[in-house]
């Protein structure tokens, strides 16, 4: 792909944007950045940018920036529907995401891993598989380090495991990972896509470029995956499987059964601190399988899931105040994750929910609520539509703030129960991600005290 002289509009000023303006500055593109944000955003990143040679136009998108370039290029945030993207369609200007830019320089094998939960969780730990069984690997894509940034380098790593987004998919034409893997289909971004399979089908454009030499990694439970799935090329794998496959992976008690026909098979036990919960143990069992197709060894994997440290803010263990476990659980930020997560606590559950409201309702927790949680604090803009749907299950209050919801939450949990910060929403209306609305969390319990020894490890 050329790109020398070619007139090329970035959109989106953020971490990927950034890469991507200087990844064509050094291919001597003519680089126009445009971010809706105000001008007063990333002072120092805006001077280095124009020192490289690029044009910016902060504060607005402006239409001809758009239709009038050799290429437009979205940043993952950015919409393709928004009115310039569209403009610059008609007009005839080809227009991709980041991946899509990646993908036509990239010459790593690339295992890409998709869904709408566990996505970080599952990219981190094929990673460190992949590393136990010692290979050298770069790991990043949504969850870290831009694609981009990896293609600019030198590019010496062995396999590249990159998290993706159905943003990141929607423009995506040529992209082909060798390894892919779709994790769960569940209602999330129902504000930008009309329907629950529109957004899976986005999901499922994973595995269009894949042949018959690539493996797909897929969820044997999920029945949309599976119909999405139905005529891919890609030879499968799957988890969630209740008898032997010829490639699969079984979830049994305290570990997995992994079977691959004229590969052998192992059975691999988790470690005493891998994550609590139904859910993280599929992620462990997609994970084993794409890290094996991807080139791991079976001591390799049964290591990753031994050492494996979860990120931040996903079933994170907080304190132990009164006899009350503390739980924060900020990155869950749809119904399907919060339902996961609670089910992995023994009732009493105080559950704090509520921030930006994403579209798709509350109500698919209505029978998870009535199992396992005692009472809901309730925060944020998606307060009030949270309580016309969950409202009468259980007893249910309202804060103004996380010191206000954790101190309510405290006053009503019994010792031997669980308070769980697992919001259903994104935090876009009082913090600036999911993982600043954790961390003000935990300095709320933290402000509450501690018990003595301060490590009891909760009553799941």
């Amino acid at each position: 792909m050329e790109l020398n002289g070619k007139h090329i509009t970035v959109a989106g000023l953020g971490k990927t944007g950034l890469a991507l303006a200087y990844f064509l500055l050094r291919r001597e593109a003519e680089v126009t950045v445009s971010d809706s944000a105000p001008e007063k955003i990333l002072p120092e990143v805006q001077v280095k940018l124009r020192q490289a040679g690029a044009k910016l136009e902060l504060g607005r998108h402006e239409t001809p920036t758009f239709e009038q370039a050799d290429l437009v290029v979205l940043s993952p945030g950015v919409p393709h529907t928004i009115a310039p993207v569209e403009a610059a369609c008609r007009a005839g200007v080809p227009v991709i995401g980041e991946i899509e830019l990646t993908a036509r320089f990239i010459t790593t094998p690339v295992v890409a891993v998709t869904g709408t939960n566990g996505k970080s969780t599952v990219t981190r730990l094929i990673g460190f598989m992949l590393e136990k069984s010692g290979l050298s690997v770069f790991v990043g894509g949504n969850l870290g380090t831009p694609l981009i940034s990896y293609a600019d380098g030198a590019q010496e790593a062995d396999v590249v495991v990159a998290e993706i987004s159905s943003f990141q998919l929607d423009t995506a034409e040529t992209f082909h990972p060798a390894v892919g893997v779709l994790l769960n289909i569940t209602a999330d971004h129902l504000d930008r896509y009309p329907d629950l399979r529109s957004y899976g089908q986005a999901k499922a454009k994973l595995f269009e470029r894949q042949t018959e030499d690539d493996i797909a990694v897929l969820n044997a439970e999920d029945k949309l995956i599976m119909e999405l799935t139905r005529n891919i090329r890609a030879r499968r794998c799957l988890f969630n499987i209740s008898a032997p496959a010829q490639c699969g992976a079984m979830i049994k008690d305290e570990g997995i059964n992994l079977f691959f026909t004229g590969r052998g098979g192992a059975r691999i036990e988790f470690g005493d601190n891998f994550p609590p919960g139904r859910h993280n143990l599929e992620n462990a069992a997609a994970a084993a399988l794409a890290a094996f197709s991807a080139g791991a060894s079976f001591e390799g994997i049964a290591a990753g899931l031994r050492e494996f440290v979860p990120d931040p803010h996903r079933m994170q263990w907080v304190a132990c105040i009164n006899g009350v476990d503390y739980y924060d659980d900020s990155k869950a930020t749809n119904v399907d994750a919060v339902a996961r997560a609670v089910e992995a606590f023994r009732p009493p559950v105080i559950l704090i929910l509520g921030g930006r409201d994403k579209g798709g309702g509350y109500k698919g927790l209505t029978q998870v609520i009535q199992r396992r949680v005692k009472a809901m604090v309730l925060m944020g803009e998606a307060a009030d539509c949270i309580d016309r749907e969950l409202g009468g299950i259980v007893e249910t209050r309202r804060a103004a703030s996380m010191d206000d919801a954790v101190a309510q939450a405290a006053g009503l949990a019994p010792a031997g129960g669980t308070v769980l910060l697992s919001p259903a929403c994104s935090s876009f209306d009082m913090y600036e991600n999911y993982a600043s609305r954790g961390k003000d969390f935990q300095r709320a319990v933290h402000s509450l005290g501690k018990d003595g020894d301060g490590k009891q490890q909760g009553n799941i």
